[in-house]
């Protein structure tokens, strides 16, 4: 499943997949959902996590511009300077 086309609307992006579907995330919850080191963190040898954040809520982010990666992702740029996730476009399916 890829998008067919994407639109940013509102404190929304919309997106068209190829099987016809639609769907609409906040900004916020994009943000919110970067699967960055940044925000997730990352394991060590051990598993023990490290860096990361807390933060589950980003009032007010917007997502300012996208790229597409390779066949598979979406890399967003958000109002906050963050851009370093990128969203496969299995994990935006599942955001819905």
């Amino acid at each position: 499943m890829t998008p067919t086309r994407l639109e940013l609307i509102g404190t929304e992006v919309a997106f068209v997949w190829s099987d016809g579907t639609e769907q609409f995330i906040a900004m916020e919850t994009l943000r919110a959902a970067s699967p960055s080191a940044e925000n997730t963190g990352e394991r060590d040898l051990l598993g023990k996590k490290i860096g990361g954040t807390d933060q589950k809520h980003f009032p007010g982010v917007t997502v300012k511009d996208w790229r597409m990666v390779g066949g598979y992702a979406i890399q967003f740029d958000f109002s906050d300077g963050h851009n370093t996730g990128l969203y496969t476009f299995d994990y935006l399916r599942a955001l819905s």
